[in-house]
C-alpha cells in the first residue's frame, strides 16, 4: 500500500468520525430592505426602511452609515443601529438628518444593513454567512426641484488628451461606470458610478477616440433602474 494512498484512506475516516459526532449546519442570514435606495427629504427631517428577516431564525440587525471619501461630513444617525429581528419579522430603522447648516445640493451616502445570526446553543459546529445589504442614501435639499434625468446636466468635453465630465448641478447623478466615445467606439472607465454636484472627473483619451464627437452613457434613475442610453455632445 502506497503512501498516497494510506493517507487518503486516514482523511476518509477522518472527515467521517468529524461528521459523525459534530453537528455542522450551513446558514445565510438574510435581511431584505423593502426598497433599493434610502431617500431624505430635508424638508422632512428623517425617513425610515423597513427591513424584513427572511431567515429561519432570530437575528441581530446591525444598520450603519459610510460615507463616500469625497464627502466624509456626518449627516445621519440611525435609530436603532442594533436590534434583534425574529423570523419573517420586520424592524423599522429611522435616518434623522442632523445637518448644522441647510443643504444647498444633493449629498450621497451609503447605508450598510447586516443581519447577523446568534449563536448556536447545541454545542455543534455552525457555518454562517453574513449578508449584507449596501444601499444608496440620498438626502434631497429643501427647495430643490425633483429632477428626474439629472443626467442631461452633465458637461461633456475633451481637453489636452481628457474627456472631462463636469457635474455643476445641485444633483446626485447615477450612471454606468463604462462610457462610450462615438463614432469611434472607444470605451473609457470613469472609476466610479456616480457624480457628485459640483465633481469634475477626467480620463485619458486614447488615440483612436481623439476625433470623437458625442459620448454615449448608460444612466440610471435615483432608485438605480438603468434607462435608455443618452448621447451627449463633446465640445472642444
Amino acid at each position: 500500500m502506497s503512501a498516497n494512498f494510506r493517507k487518503m484512506i486516514f482523511l476518509a475516516i477522518a472527515c467521517f468520525l468529524f461528521n459523525a459526532f459534530v453537528p455542522v449546519t450551513a446558514h445565510a442570514s438574510g435581511m431584505l430592505p423593502e426598497t433599493s435606495v434610502v431617500i431624505i427629504n430635508e424638508a422632512d427631517g428623517e425617513a425610515s426602511m423597513n427591513v424584513k428577516n427572511t431567515d429561519a431564525n432570530a437575528t441581530l440587525l446591525y444598520t450603519s452609515i459610510q460615507n463616500l471619501p469625497e464627502d466624509k461630513e456626518n449627516l445621519l444617525v440611525v435609530t436603532p443601529p442594533v436590534a434583534r429581528v425574529e423570523p419573517d419579522e420586520t424592524q423599522l430603522v429611522r435616518f434623522i438628518l442632523q445637518s448644522k447648516e441647510p443643504l444647498k445640493t444633493q449629498r450621497f451616502k451609503r447605508v450598510i444593513f447586516e443581519g447577523i445570526p446568534q449563536q448556536s446553543k447545541d454545542g455543534g459546529v455552525k457555518v454562517t454567512m453574513n449578508v449584507r445589504q449596501n444601499l444608496p442614501v440620498i438626502i434631497h435639499p429643501k427647495g430643490l426641484a425633483p429632477n428626474r434625468e439629472p443626467w442631461k446636466l452633465l458637461a461633456w468635453s475633451v481637453r489636452n488628451g481628457n474627456l472631462v465630465a463636469r457635474n455643476d448641478s445641485a444633483y446626485v447623478v447615477r450612471l454606468a461606470q463604462t462610457v462610450t466615445l462615438l463614432p469611434s467606439k472607444t470605451e473609457l472607465d470613469l472609476g466610479k458610478t456616480y457624480f457628485l454636484p459640483g465633481e469634475t472627473i477626467s480620463v485619458a483619451v486614447p488615440a483612436a477616440g481623439a476625433a470623437s464627437v458625442t459620448v454615449r452613457l448608460a444612466p440610471a434613475t435615483v432608485y438605480g433602474f438603468s434607462v435608455d442610453s443618452y448621447d451627449a455632445a463633446l465640445t472642444k
